[in-house]
Formats: C-alpha cells, structure tokens, sequence
C-alpha cells in the first residue's frame, strides 16, 4: 500500500504522522474550483479535487477510471464508487490510497480564506473577535489499483469561540506573520491560542485534519478492503 497526502501543509503532515503511517508528501498542483454553496460540501468538493489531481499525477499512464454517482450518507460521508479501468498499459498492482484535505473558516456565513495581506488579516480577526465562527475540513479518500478506483470524502465541523481583541493585540498578532498562510487569519496551536474562549469538537480539525475522524475511516477502509494500512 502507497499513501500519500495531497497536501503542502506541514501541519497536515504532523498530524497525519501521528497515525503511525508510512506516506509521503506530494502537494496538489491543480485549480480549485467551488461550485458548492454548502461550506461541508466545499470543503469536500476541494479536498477531492485535490486527491483527484495528485492521483491522476500519480497514475498518469494508467487507464481512466469510467464515471460513477455519489451517495451521501446520515455520517456526512460522500462516496463515490467507479467501475472497474479499462487499460491494458499494464499499470502497477501496488495499492494507492491518496489523501486530500481542506479547511475554511466561515464566519456569519462568510467564507474567510487566507489573507491576501497584513491589513486584511486584521479585517479578518475584527470579524472573528468577541464571537463564535466555524471551521470546516474535508478529506477526501481515493483508492486506486490496476483493477478498481474508489473514493470517498467526509468532513467534520467545530465551532471556535474568541475572546474580544483590541486593535492593538490584532496588529501585534498579525506582526508575527503567523495569519498570513492561514484560513481565517489565524492558527490555533500558534500565538493566537491566547484569544480562543474555547471550542466545540475537534481541535485538530482546526489546526487542519480532524486525524481521530480519519483514523476510524481508515478503520472501516480497512475492514470492507481487508486491506492492511
């Protein structure tokens, strides 16, 4: 089995690592795209083009996978089974399981990527200061071999509370440059620690990869497989 996360993140890198699994990084090249409107179906929407895109780099000279639907699940689980490939271009019979991850922020209802610059960092924490906002990720699973491509992707969502800034700390945060790679301006294991009230659900779905939710995915990947991760 080769697995690999489609992410550049070093958080998501650490925290994977946590798991115990042998993978590699290789971080996804291709455009983003957001046709949802649901911020739990963007972030599985972007975290599968993501896995989408490194396992077709990946496998790029074996056959294509034909087309399938997507069922969703009470577990918030999107699953999409695809038949078996057609090629004869003798592709490998290792395993390979790619891992695609995305996390936003959405106050308000307003989606808060990562900040073009310092002065809309600090519009960004204004926004997040005093008030509860949620932060979503989405991971999306692909397996692939000579014979089958499978995939599917979950997401897990917790509520992060802040305790009010004044202008002073939210310039004196965003001068530590730690927002300025971050969705929603902020990073939770880092200096703005000391402004979250507290939080509901998973921390390290905020940092990144919600890694408890995808261990017990990969739990259930494995007994339905038999494959051993």
């Amino acid at each position: 089995m080769k697995i690999i996360l489609a992410s550049a993140s070093p958080r998501r890198k650490e925290l994977l690592a946590r798991l115990g699994l042998e993978f590699e990084v290789i971080p996804s090249r291709g455009e983003e795209v957001i046709t949802k409107d649901i911020p739990s179906e963007i972030v599985m929407e972007l975290a599968a083009q993501k896995a989408r895109a490194v396992a077709e780099e990946v496998e790029k000279d074996t056959g294509s996978a034909a087309g399938g639907a997507a069922e969703e699940d009470s577990s918030g689980r999107i699953e999409m089974k695809k038949e078996p490939r057609r090629s004869d271009k003798g592709v490998s019979e290792e395993y390979l399981l790619v891992i695609g991850a995305d996390t936003i922020v959405v106050n308000d209802g307003n989606i808060l990527g990562k900040p073009k610059d310092a002065e809309d960092a600090c519009r960004m924490l204004r926004s997040l200061s005093g008030k509860t906002h949620q932060v979503y990720t989405g991971v999306c699973l692909i397996r692939a071999d000579a014979e089958q491509y499978a995939e599917y992707a979950f997401f897990e969502k917790t509520d992060v509370t802040f305790y009010p800034m004044t202008e002073e700390e939210i310039r004196e945060y965003v001068a530590t440059g730690d927002p300025l790679d971050k969705a929603g301006a902020y990073g939770i294991q880092g200096f703005c620690g000391k402004y979250i009230r507290g939080i509901q659900g998973d921390y390290n779905n905020v940092v990144g990869l919600p890694v408890a939710r995808l261990y017990h995915e990969l739990l259930r990947y494995q007994n339905k497989t038999g494959i051993i991760l």
